[in-house]
């Protein structure tokens, strides 16, 4: 029995998809793993050959919609599909689903997954004005004839799927299942000593993700220089890197933000736990999520955590239990959340304690996988 697994960087086929990936071969499926860009990550290429699995590389532009090469990877899924003839696919991200899905169509895949990891900028601003611009149109229509060849589609958040239910991007006959994101190893991201100075907490807020405007850094950067000039011993760190995304922050923009020392830039990390044993407090002013997985490590390890009330981001915080939901965009919402954690610094821990708690009930990952391997009936 042969799964193969689309997607669209392999840097994320084992860093988020390596648990439920070796379920899958512990159920005897032969995985077989479809990326572009195989060649330029030769040490995650030897990686996955090393754990058994047969990968394929596949021409692929993560961002833009030119017709040429995007068709160029259509036929490449397609041919890929005919060779090895898969008996089950899930793909994942935007591109791996609309055309993963359309080739596993042609190609008579048996069983046809799409799991919907979050929205991007294909989605900017339509649910808040109600219109789309051409290129989304044309995504949009794309995805709905994709998702009408799956025999079910996995979305992480309720609001999600009814996001593309109300564009009518998925129909009521095709089955769907919410999970709660892609989870995370509790055991792997075990619970961090909070950092102290002087003997006392030590306020370090954190934030980790791609250099994108949506992920909310402006506000992040914005929040931590009103805080810097009232609390000036307060830290913030930012992990990540820029992105060719169009809404990407520029090189110019992070490097004001560093030399007026208002962020502590870490760069690209290939392991975060570092950086979140070394914070107190995690931030993630994302505008949309699928399920944030920064949140989900850092809750692992026992971090309280401030993120907008926003599709995905609502899902991993309690209000006032193991962080603080504000709205998005609010620069004055997260500032005033930031405060109460220094002028109140035990509830730095108290919520921790939470966060590990709601990882261990709700995100484990372990449990997640389980679901997705039940609903594909394997």
């Amino acid at each position: 029995m042969k799964f193969l697994v689309i997607a669209s960087h392999p840097v994320s086929v084992l860093k988020f998809r390596g648990h439920l990936i070796q379920a899958l071969k512990n159920k005897g499926c032969e995985i077989h793993i479809a990326t572009p860009l195989l060649k330029s990550y030769p040490k995650v290429s030897k990686e996955l050959k090393s754990l058994g699995y047969i990968t394929h590389n596949i021409p692929m532009q993560r961002t833009g919609t030119n017709p040429l090469a995007d068709a160029k990877t259509l036929k490449s899924l397609y041919t890929l599909m005919r060779d090895i003839k898969p008996t089950y696919v899930l793909a994942y991200t935007i591109k791996p689903v609309i055309y993963g899905t359309l080739a596993a169509w042609a190609a008579k895949v048996p069983h046809r997954f799409a799991l919907i990891t979050g929205l991007g900028y294909a989605f900017q601003q339509v649910e808040e004005t109600g219109k789309r611009n051409y290129f989304q149109k044309i995504i949009h229509e794309l995805y709905r004839q994709a998702l009408s060849k799956t025999d079910k589609v996995f979305f992480q958040n309720p609001d999600d799927l009814n996001l593309f239910k109300q564009l009518k991007l998925i129909s009521n006959k095709t089955p769907t299942t919410i999970v709660n994101g892609s989870g995370v190893d509790t055991s792997e991201y075990n619970i961090a000593p909070l950092p102290v100075s002087n003997k006392q907490p030590e306020i370090r807020f954190l934030l980790i993700a791609r250099l994108l405007a949506d992920k909310g850094i402006r506000e992040y950067a914005n929040a931590a220089k009103i805080i810097k000039n009232k609390y000036p011993e307060v830290n913030f760190d930012l992990v990540g890197l820029i992105d060719s995304n169009p809404t990407a922050i520029s090189q110019q923009e992070l490097d004001e933000w560093v030399d007026q020392g208002l962020l502590n830039f870490w760069g690209r990390l290939d392991d975060v736990r570092p950086a979140i044993a070394a914070s107190s407090i995690y931030v993630l002013p994302s505008y949309r999520e699928g399920t944030p997985r920064t949140v989900l490590e850092a809750m692992s390890m026992g971090r309280p955590v401030i993120t907008t009330d926003a599709p995905g981001c609502r899902e991993t915080v309690v209000d006032s239990y193991n962080g603080y939901l504000v709205p998005v965009k609010s620069v004055d919402g997260l500032v005033k959340a930031m405060e109460e954690f220094i002028l109140n610094p035990e509830l730095i821990s108290t919520m921790g304690k939470a966060s590990r708690k709601i990882a261990e009930d709700k995100f484990d990952v372990h449990s997640v996988n389980n679901i997705m391997i039940n609903e594909m009936n394997l």
